[in-house]
């Protein structure tokens, strides 16, 4: 049962960011993609307050870099779809379980470290090239009961 509401064209939606945003990580670096994702419609606190749709969350400005290249446009694919439908669904991964943000530093080439913290939110853990940031609970309480 999925955790928030999504039509086709919004599975679609997350599928083109989800591969956008991190196809060179793998299935599990897409599927973190998406718990961030996910959890920034469910949260309702920090810089995604009022975020309540998949369109919403993936067009808030400056959210995802991904929007300002051409990977993100195009279609759709079988592979992506299933991956966005799990995290719609509620399926969450670790380092993403509970994060609203992520990031990669450095360049494509040459990662580098992750900062400790990340618009003043706690690093949690790194997959492959991005680095992953949990709100506290003083910050966002809510990220931790929408499940």
């Amino acid at each position: 049962m999925a955790v928030v509401k999504a039509r086709k064209q919004d599975i679609d939606m997350l599928a083109r960011l989800l591969r956008a945003e991190a196809e060179t990580e793998g299935e599990m670096g897409m599927l973190l993609v998406g718990n961030v994702g996910i959890n920034r419609i469910r949260a309702n606190c920090s810089d995604f307050k009022g975020i309540r749709t998949i369109p919403q969350m993936i067009n808030q400005p400056h959210a995802f870099e991904a929007l300002q290249h051409g990977m993100y446009y195009q279609s759709a694919r079988d592979r992506e779809r299933r991956l966005a439908q799990r995290t719609v669904n509620g399926e969450r991964n670790w380092p993403a379980k509970f994060s609203l943000w992520y990031f990669r530093p450095g360049s494509f080439e040459n990662p580098g470290p992750c900062p400790p913290t990340w618009y003043n939110q706690p690093f949690v853990g790194r997959w492959k090239k991005h680095c992953f940031y949990e709100p506290t609970a003083e910050e966002c309480e809510n990220v931790y009961n929408t499940f």
